[in-house]
């Protein structure tokens, strides 16, 4: 796959914001040096096909106590427990240059993938059930590379994704809708799930919400693959949205660069594609909200490993080009990429209205029913 993609997360956004000029004048050449493994593309070792039925292969799942994700901010409004189970494809969490897909014993991207699901999975705390696979991940760099390295280490990446759903399938009960949910390269691999076990089949009846966060969904050449339509309104269930957060001024020419490198789902070049814009303050595609529509911003400390649920926060509006404008540059921390891309912030944003819209849904599907 091609270099690209200034989606990132967390820890990376320090880098960036050290390069300075450097950065802002060659971004390809830097993050190649500093992340793409040099070494050619070897495959992971082969797993049993069994091997998500080991709750070690777990992040959360029941049956585990003390998972990151059941963490909740200072603020956070009281949640009733919602009949749902949700599966939750957690980013990027592998820096290193070691390897082109993350060792599972590799403790820094693990502790890493906790402070993620910490922010970005615990809106998703109060369902009856919440699942979130380890996975031998793609290294940071496998995005920086026009070789077939970085194609091989996303394809690997997803094989243990797949497991790990049909795992979950497996064990969910039958009963409980589902909530499909993943961040950056999370996203990046439901969108391929929902294509190959969702579109087309009896599962689709069983979707409450997709949410595929922080990678960009191409309205005609990911979505109608995809199997679900766009969430169109906020009581609406077996839907799908996604969002892509930037303050003003922003700069998105870096996104549509990059995503011109990409197939769709469908096989055709990105190039010019028009890209889902859902807005999380009014549950539905397009439009724009005050601030005061916002539930609850949870605002991070600067080390993002606590923080604080801080209502009436930021606003949103759909942009023309399916980009998420915050109306402005609300004070979420350091880790901000150039062109204002929130990336690292697309769910603490919009923390409570996320909690909200995933059970309202949930709701809309047990009254289908």
């Amino acid at each position: 796959m091609a270099r690209k993609f200034l989606y990132v997360v967390a820890a990376l956004i320090a880098l960036f914001v050290a390069g300075g000029l450097v950065f802002q004048f060659a971004p390809d050449r830097v993050m190649q040096l500093a992340f793409v493994p040099s070494k050619p593309y070897v495959a992971p070792a082969a797993l049993p096909a069994n091997r998500y039925a080991d709750q070690a292969m777990w992040f959360a799942r029941p049956g585990l106590s003390g998972d990151p994700l059941h963490w909740q901010p200072a603020g956070a409004k009281a949640a009733a427990p919602v009949r749902a189970a949700v599966f939750f494809i957690h980013p990027t969490s592998y820096l290193a240059r070691a390897d082109w897909n993350a060792p599972l014993d590799d403790a820094e991207s693990q502790d890493r993938a906790r402070l993620f699901l910490r922010g970005l999975a615990s809106p998703f705390a109060n369902a009856a059930q919440v699942w979130a696979p380890r996975y031998r991940q793609a290294a940071f760099g496998a995005f920086f590379t026009d070789g077939p390295e970085g194609k091989q280490a996303l394809d690997a990446a997803y094989a243990d994704v797949l497991a790990a759903f049909d795992q979950f399938l497996a064990e969910a009960p039958a009963d409980l809708p589902i909530v499909l949910a993943g961040h950056s390269q999370g996203a990046f691999h439901l969108r391929r799930l929902m294509a190959e076990r969702v579109a087309g089949g009896p599962l689709a009846a069983r979707i409450a919400a997709v949410y595929a966060i922080g990678w960009p969904v191409a309205l005609q050449h990911d979505l109608p693959r995809m199997g679900l339509p766009a969430c169109a309104a906020p009581d609406q269930s077996g839907c799908v949205a996604s969002w892509l957060s930037f303050g003003e001024p922003y700069d998105a020419t870096a996104m549509a660069t990059s995503m011109a490198r990409y197939q769709g789902l469908d096989g055709q070049n990105l190039k010019g594609a028009s890209y889902m814009c859902w807005n999380p303050l009014t549950g539905q595609q397009g439009g724009a909200a005050p601030a005061t529509a916002n539930l609850g911003t949870l605002v991070p400390t600067s080390d993002l490993k606590d923080g604080e649920i801080k209502p009436d926060y930021a606003p949103a509006a759909c942009r023309a080009d399916g980009t998420l404008s915050l109306q402005g540059t609300p004070k979420m921390g350091p880790y901000v990429l150039p062109g204002n891309n929130y990336h690292v912030y697309d769910v603490p944003l919009f923390w409570e209205n996320l909690r909200a819209d995933y059970t309202r849904r949930v709701m809309a599907w047990q009254n289908r029913r």
